[in-house]
């Protein structure tokens, strides 16, 4: 006798391979996009190294004067488009528009975070972005940080031309917090989003350095080890740059990471929990009917 029934886990016969899936995956349109705007973003922060000579006359007051808008609406455009893209693949209309939904008031609410007092760089804002992206994916969290940045920006007038570099950095925050492991225990995932955290409130510190170290050398002679000036090589940039990082942002950004690891295990696991339930909401598979044979004779 065959017995139909509804299941919403598919045939695994009919299953593509694990590789194959992730391969499709990461060949997404929205990852794609995401892709486009890193690389885009990497150009941006690399470029001033490739440049055959730099003016230094108030150089860095007027680093990236001229492109910081261009990339302001390049890195925004792209994260917008990803953000139109990721939430009509595989969703019913009413599951995009709580997305939509959900997107816009998450960064609606980091975003006035940033008006909250912050202690030598520690600040609520990436606390946020890192648990949308650990609990729905890569691109929802590469939205959520160059989103809230923006808006952000407009609500304390930190308009200028770091903005689209701290955009990407906390785009960058929100993506690779999409790649750590979901499974375990919430104490196990908490403790890999602080560590998160101190690794990122560093890098992030560094990142922004980038912006405007290229074109902030004083002047030949005067402090000229701590400075890129073209013409040096790769392993001299780097080691310059090292003592450029030590001598001015180490600290700084040292009390950012203790900040996020404090602030992850402090109020990670509320935020974390009221995220999961979310998604859980928002995420459903259709049911599929398939036929089971039964071995049970007819009465």
């Amino acid at each position: 006798m065959l017995t139909r029934m509804k299941s919403n886990i598919a045939d695994p016969s009919s299953l593509p391979s694990q590789t194959s899936t992730k391969t499709a995956r990461w060949l997404t349109p929205s990852h794609m996009l995401l892709v486009a705007v890193s690389l885009v973003g990497l150009a941006g922060f690399l470029y001033p190294f490739v440049l055959p000579a730099i003016t230094q006359s108030d150089a860095t007051g007027q680093a990236h004067a001229a492109d910081a808008p261009i990339l302001i609406a390049v890195v925004t455009g792209l994260a917008l488009a990803a953000a139109l893209v990721t939430i009509t693949e595989g969703e019913t209309g009413a599951s995009r528009s709580r997305m939509v939904a959900l997107l816009g008031v998450l960064v609606a609410i980091d975003a006035t975070l940033r008006l909250a007092p912050t202690v030598l760089g520690v600040s609520p804002v990436f606390l946020l972005i890192m648990l949308v992206g650990a609990v729905f994916g890569a691109s929802f969290g590469f939205q959520m940080g160059a989103l809230t940045l923006l808006i952000s920006a407009f609500i304390t007038g930190g308009m200028g031309p770091w903005l689209p570099y701290q955009m990407l950095g906390a785009a960058w925050i929100g993506m690779t917090a999409g790649w750590l492991p979901r499974g375990g225990s919430e104490r196990r995932r908490l403790i890999v989003l602080a560590v998160f955290g101190a690794v990122w409130g560093l890098l992030f510190g560094e990142l922004m350095n980038l912006w405007f170290w290229p074109f902030g050398a004083p002047g030949a002679g005067e402090a000229g080890n701590l400075y890129w000036t073209p013409g040096l090589g790769l392993a001299e940039t780097i080691e310059r740059y090292g003592r450029f990082y030590l001598v001015t942002s180490l600290g700084f950004d040292l009390f950012r990471a203790v900040g996020n690891v404090v602030l992850v295990l402090v109020l990670g696991g509320p935020i974390l929990r009221l995220l999961e339930r979310y998604r859980r909401r928002f995420s459903w598979e259709p049911w599929q009917e398939v036929e089971v044979e039964s071995n049970r004779s007819q009465p």
